[in-house]
């Protein structure tokens, strides 16, 4: 397997850099949250218009990218500059629409990578503690309606969307496989109720009642009770993209560290020649060289039948948890009490690094996961 990147994705990766460095800051980043805005519409723009939407999706799709490494690319940048902007959702919800959609639903998936649309994944419920299959609303069928019923929990950019990818049950227990199905609902569907809300690391998500949600038949995403295999694959790639962003914002919060301890001085020298404090960098580094790995073997196995690609699924996205604790924890205690505070940069990136172990599952989820996919 050749991990050397393309000219394609190198140039798209250094356009990201020479764009976010000009345009994006920590304090515009805290500037529009303390507005009250969910993110900068303009630098969303400007992100599609470079064509990092695009990179999402395959050219069959109606982009130019769309494997692991195209994922891996975006995402560290997206990290390493702590970007909040919905690109998450174009990979999760978008990705699902290009994948199961019909020639009209794939319609939206255009106007996604141009910019213009935002469909946000409804997965998760207060009950499922991250499992994909535990699906508790309800889709049922009355005349020629899809009725769904059911309360969606943690719902990335569900305020901000214009479609939501529901999960929902048409057969089966709460915990089956078989009977998940995928829907297209559009957030001013009546019997659908957005309330949003903040996350810790500035980013916004919402909780989503649907109370007789009626729809067409039409609205359905593939084909019924059929939609595990597919909702698996979309967040196995979304897997990718978080673990690649939090390996940008651990080198973010490195390079801060490293210029800090070149900066502060105690008894007229650099704390970073202090012997002791070297040896938790060396260490940090270790981390951080680790978790690249890790992302670059998710990367690299995207593709894989399902049971191998789960499985490095679940291998990087622990790693990556327990990296990214370490990570935030000692750049942290290097900086001192300034580490903690909201207008240094670094604050965000723990912060952004402790959301990130609580997507899609945290390290001990993801450890049991592995360890019942290996017996299995």
């Amino acid at each position: 397997m050749d991990f050397n990147l393309t000219e394609e994705r190198m140039m798209l990766r250094d356009t990201l850099q020479r764009f976010l460095a000009d345009k994006y800051s920590h304090e515009n980043r805290r500037a529009m949250i303390a507005a009250g805005e969910p993110y900068d519409a303009g630098i969303y723009a400007g992100l599609a218009e470079l064509g990092v939407l695009g990179a999402m999706f395959s050219e069959g799709q109606g982009g130019f990218g769309g494997q692991g490494f195209d994922l891996m690319v975006v995402f560290e940048e997206l990290g390493r500059a702590g970007v909040i902007e919905p690109v998450l959702p174009a990979v999760l919800a978008g990705g699902l629409i290009a994948a199961l959609g019909n020639e009209r639903q794939r319609g939206l998936v255009e106007e996604i990578i141009a910019g213009t649309h935002v469909a946000a994944l409804a997965q998760g419920e207060a009950g499922s503690r991250y499992d994909l299959n535990h699906v508790e609303t309800t889709a049922a069928a009355e005349g020629d309606a899809i009725v769904l019923n059911g309360i969606k929990t943690h719902v990335l950019y569900g305020a901000e969307a214009q479609t939501l990818v529901v999960s929902a049950r048409e057969a089966g227990a709460a915990a089956d496989a078989a009977g998940i199905s995928l829907f297209l609902v559009p957030v001013n569907t009546p019997g659908v109720t957005v309330s949003g809300h903040r996350n810790m690391d500035g980013t916004p998500s919402a909780t989503v009642a649907l109370d007789d949600v009626r729809l067409a038949d039409t609205a359905r995403l593939g084909a019924a009770g059929e939609g595990l295999a597919a909702l698996e694959a979309a967040v196995a790639r979304g897997l990718t993209a978080i673990c690649a962003e939090a390996l940008g914002a651990m080198e973010a919060a490195k390079e801060l560290t490293t210029g800090y301890l070149k900066e502060r001085k105690q008894f007229g020298e650099p704390i970073g020649k202090f012997q002791a404090l070297q040896h938790r960098m060396a260490d940090m580094l270790i981390e951080v060289e680790q978790a690249r790995s890790a992302v670059i073997n998710m990367a690299g196995n995207l593709d894989q039948p399902r049971g191998r690609r789960e499985i490095h699924a679940c291998a990087a996205k622990n790693l990556i948890g327990r990296a990214g604790a370490l990570v935030a924890e000692e750049c942290i205690q290097m900086h001192g009490g300034i580490g903690m505070t909201d207008e240094y940069a670094l604050s965000h990136f723990a912060r952004r690094l402790t959301m990130i172990d609580h997507l899609f599952g945290d390290t001990d989820y993801h450890l049991e996961r592995f360890i019942a996919l290996k017996a299995g």
